[in-house]
């Protein structure tokens, strides 16, 4: 081990894939008090951030241990934002049906044809915001945070800004382009429901 007191990230994470345990060790003495705080205020419920604490670095040691870590020099930004994409994934599972509000003050859900052949069949239902949430994970990291910054987890556009680190405005445009993505595949997937469901 090098003779300085606190050895790099990048030494540590050697280290662990050379089979020092205590080497990660040292990694999460080093950042768990830093990543509980970014979780819980996120989530506000201490139980639940020590529970999504220990889910990052489960999901740190996959990575490391499949070979796909290349943040080299970078490690604690990209741990950060592991705990930040996961307190905010928690919303998106818990959630299960946001009112999604579109540019035009329609609800999104109703952009789906599908949608509304039948409000109370429950699978419909289901299915519906089961695609959206895989439309919702198709868009680019900054929208999609904002996205259910703002629709799962209930919180003001200063909020958003806040949290992230932009400025208000940022953070509205970040949600108009997310919006007008989602529309845009809506559509795309509307056109072809249509010729399944009713060919010319």
């Amino acid at each position: 081990m090098s003779k300085r007191l606190r050895p790099k990230d990048s030494e540590l994470i050697a280290q662990y894939r050379n089979g020092s345990e205590a080497a990660f060790e040292v990694l999460v003495d080093k950042y768990k008090s830093r990543v509980f705080t970014t979780i819980y205020m996120i989530v506000k419920d201490q139980g639940l951030a020590e529970d999504l604490l220990q889910d990052v670095f489960v999901k740190v040691i996959q990575t490391l241990n499949s070979d796909r870590y290349n943040e080299e020099g970078k490690f604690q930004p990209w741990l950060m934002r592991i705990a930040h994409n996961l307190a905010v994934d928690y919303f998106r599972k818990m959630k299960r049906y946001p009112f999604i509000m579109m540019e035009d003050g329609s609800n999104l859900f109703n952009t789906l044809k599908f949608a509304d052949s039948n409000v109370e069949d429950q699978q419909v239902k289901d299915e519906t915001h089961a695609l959206v949430r895989d439309l919702i994970d198709e868009l680019p990291e900054s929208q999609k945070q904002v996205l259910i910054m703002r629709h799962y987890m209930d919180l003001s556009f200063q909020e958003i800004a806040d949290q992230t680190g932009v400025s208000i405005n940022t953070a509205l445009g970040r949600m108009r382009y997310a919006l007008i993505n989602m529309r845009k595949k809506l559509k795309q997937i509307n056109v072809a429901y249509d010729k399944i469901f009713y060919p010319k």
